[in-house]
């Protein structure tokens, strides 16, 4: 082997490493040592409009829609269910709910959009519909913490916010599956809530977002991506959110929890539906999204090279910049878990790392898939 090949591997790993520290030093401490400014009680909280959009969703809204209905908000709000074309009883489960809780406000929609493809027409729908400025978005399989919810994201709105930022965790169930897609969703909240902070939000989540009607409206709503199915929530915010105007909120009041998939196949086909967005970001965006997914792909690799073919002393710096990267990505990895409430997850965190290679390879695909042409 020629000796320039192993300084060569020696000197591309340390690189690799060097941009992984700075990712984590940079922009992810600022989630693990974030702290949440107490909001004081709002004498006149605004009025709100909670939109959830749902298809054939009657056995989740009798779950837990009721957990939306009895939110403890003291100001006025409105819950608008946009029933999307459901060929099941959800117009059924949102009358007998609507005689209960005089705040549902269930819209019915009995045709498809011919150029709004997605989950975007019947969102616009209820956005146009809302009687408040205030918006707060979820989903109809989603379960708010606690009563506060409504309350603790209105908190977080300051003058000059127009977007608030939430965190939508996938329920605790045994296995390791669980335990993926809980990482998967803890490992993206790390990079936008800290994209957020750093001044450079790029993206939120449907399942616990807010924003205004008028920026909304100011913007032309999805005009700039109708033709892409998904994208209503990461792509609206890619366009309108930025350093000024954007909040998050990381109380755990705040948390909107879901199910996680039960199947491989099933986590496997949502995760492909999501990734079709991502090409469609702002180009800073998609570098540094793409420097840090590319240098985490390349870290192991790169490290198994250098056990291989690098000798000592240049070995024991390979294992110098790994454990560094390890000491760092610990101490972050801890403190925005504490806040994110997975702290369970600390202790599989190595082996969960590892697995991203894997999850990279698998999902790459996704980025030039042609997105499928319902929501649902």
């Amino acid at each position: 082997m020629h000796p320039i090949i192993p300084l060569c591997a020696f000197y591309l790993f340390c690189f690799i490493a060097a941009v992984q520290v700075f990712y984590y030093l940079f922009f992810f401490t600022r989630l693990a040592f974030y702290k949440q400014q107490p909001a004081a009680p709002a004498v006149n909280p605004d009025p709100v409009s909670v939109i959830i959009c749902a298809r054939d969703e009657s056995k989740n809204l009798t779950e837990r829609l009721p957990s939306v209905l009895r939110q403890d908000y003291p100001a006025a709000h409105e819950i608008l269910v946009i029933n999307d074309n459901s060929f099941d009883d959800t117009k059924f489960v949102l009358d007998r709910f609507t005689s209960e809780y005089p705040r549902l406000k269930p819209v019915e929609l009995v045709q498809e959009a011919k150029l709004i493809v997605g989950k975007k027409f019947p969102l616009s729908v209820g956005i146009k519909t809302a009687k408040y400025d205030t918006l707060v978005l979820t989903d109809a399989d989603c379960t708010p913490a606690t009563p506060e919810w409504i309350r603790s994201v209105q908190s977080a709105y300051q003058p000059g916010t127009e977007v608030v930022l939430g965190y939508g965790p996938y329920e605790k169930k045994p296995g390791v599956l669980n335990r993926i897609i809980r990482f998967e969703t803890f490992h993206t909240a790390l990079q936008y809530f800290s994209y957020a902070c750093a001044g450079m939000p790029y993206m939120g989540v449907g399942r616990n977002l807010s924003y205004k009607k008028d920026l909304f409206f100011r913007n032309k709503g999805f005009a700039g991506h109708n033709q892409i199915p998904s994208g209503d929530d990461d792509l609206f915010i890619n366009a309108v959110a930025n350093a000024r105007n954007t909040r998050i909120t990381l109380d755990a009041s705040s948390f909107v929890y879901s199910p996680p998939k039960a199947t491989w196949g099933e986590w496997m086909r949502q995760k492909q539906r999501h990734y079709t967005t991502s090409k469609y970001y702002k180009p800073i965006h998609k570098f540094l999204l793409g420097l840090y997914t590319g240098s985490h792909f390349l870290l192991y690799p790169l490290l198994a090279l250098n056990i291989l073919i690098t000798p000592e002393p240049l070995s024991w710096y390979v294992w110098g910049a790994f454990g560094l990267r390890f000491v760092v990505q610990a101490v972050v990895y801890y403190g925005s878990m504490r806040k994110l409430m997975e702290k369970d997850l600390f202790w599989w965190f190595p082996l969960l790392d590892l697995w991203q290679f894997m999850y990279y390879i698998i999902f790459a695909p996704a980025l030039w898939k042609r997105p499928a042409a319902r929501w649902k």
